[in-house]
């Protein structure tokens, strides 16, 4: 038995414990990171553990590899949210013989871009039949009741407009190379404003136990420092610093979006404040999922959303209630 899952499960010895009821042998656990060195195996059974074959990357490549020799699954509640996401699993079932084959059965790329992008999907009652056929419907009653509220806040908007209008870098003083600096430097002046602090704080006072979800480092900085000026009880959960949540009557848990967005739940809170949005929607629906448990003993869950009526921050939140992904290009070019 060879179970790749994240990191952080990997780490908690989640998976021995759960394995010992049904094996007399302890399974082979490790992280996708390290997916490279199982391709060779054969007549195995695998767990891929979450979601992490979207696109086609070698982590996908191999994935496929070791299913044509092995029993496997692959446990996800977020298996996909466009075609595309499918391509590695459909390909894995034997139902493609490989990413080619999949794409000219199925995609249709714009004429009119300068990077490949997906127009459309055709044959979608084929896709439809095969999604159905690998999915698992597991029917339950959630107990709780999910409360989204947006709180605005105010914005440097001389700043953000002289960015959008003269394309120039008022930090480096100097001129803007692309779409994604210019997206990062309007989320940096956005993000950084004082308003936006303060906001948090008056949340975290609110509530004795929040999870706070945040982006960038430049973030974590100045809500550490907030934090630490106020006496806060506080860890973090991010590329560099692995935490876990504290234990006492009050506390606050930074987490960033990448590294925590799943893998991990809490039960011992019924608040998560997103201080800036990711650009996607599938990370921002499973960072809300923390807390989101059928053992939690909250009926309410409470979901605070910091935005700015800025450009960049209506765009973003327009993106995800479409349950897309923002476009920084798609943003540039329309200004």
């Amino acid at each position: 038995l060879y179970i790749i899952t994240t990191a952080r499960k990997r780490d908690s010895h989640d998976w021995e414990d759960e394995a010992f009821i049904f094996y007399d042998v302890n399974p082979i656990v490790d992280s996708w990171n390290n997916i490279g060195k199982y391709e060779n195996i054969t007549k195995a059974f695998f767990i891929f553990d979450e979601q992490r074959v979207v696109g086609y990357g070698s982590w996908a490549k191999t994935f496929i590899r070791i299913a044509r020799h092995n029993e496997w699954i692959l446990l996800s509640a977020t298996p996909g949210d466009v075609w595309m996401d499918y391509a590695s699993v459909f390909i894995a079932n034997g139902f493609y013989q490989n990413i080619s084959d999949f794409r000219r059965q199925h995609v249709v790329y714009s004429r009119y871009t300068k990077y490949p992008k997906i127009e459309r999907y055709i044959n979608i009652d084929i896709l439809e039949h095969r999604r159905n056929k690998i999915l698992v419907n597991m029917e339950f009653k959630r107990p709780t009741m999910s409360h989204h509220i947006d709180i605005f806040v105010n914005y440097d908007k001389e700043t953000c407009n002289n960015i959008e209008k003269l394309r120039w870098n008022p930090y480096e003083q100097q001129p803007i190379k692309n779409a994604s600096e210019f997206c990062y430097l309007l989320r940096k002046v956005v993000n950084s404003d004082d308003e936006r602090i303060l906001e948090l704080e008056h949340l975290i006072e609110k509530h004795n136990k929040v999870i706070v979800f945040y982006n960038f480092n430049y973030e974590l900085d100045l809500i550490k420092e907030m934090l630490e000026n106020r006496m806060f009880i506080f860890s973090e959960w991010n590329g560099h610093k692995h935490q876990e949540i504290p234990q006492s009557e009050s506390w606050v848990y930074l987490v960033q979006y990448t590294a925590g967005a799943e893998a991990w739940n809490c039960i011992d809170t019924n608040v998560i404040i997103f201080y800036s949005q990711n650009y996607s929607y599938k990370i921002m629906q499973q960072s809300a999922g923390r807390i989101d448990r059928l053992n939690t003993p909250f009926q309410d869950l409470y979901y605070y959303h910091l935005i700015s009526n800025s450009r960049i921050d209506k765009n973003i939140k327009a993106a995800l209630e479409n349950k897309k992904q923002f476009n920084e290009l798609a943003f540039f070019n329309s200004l």
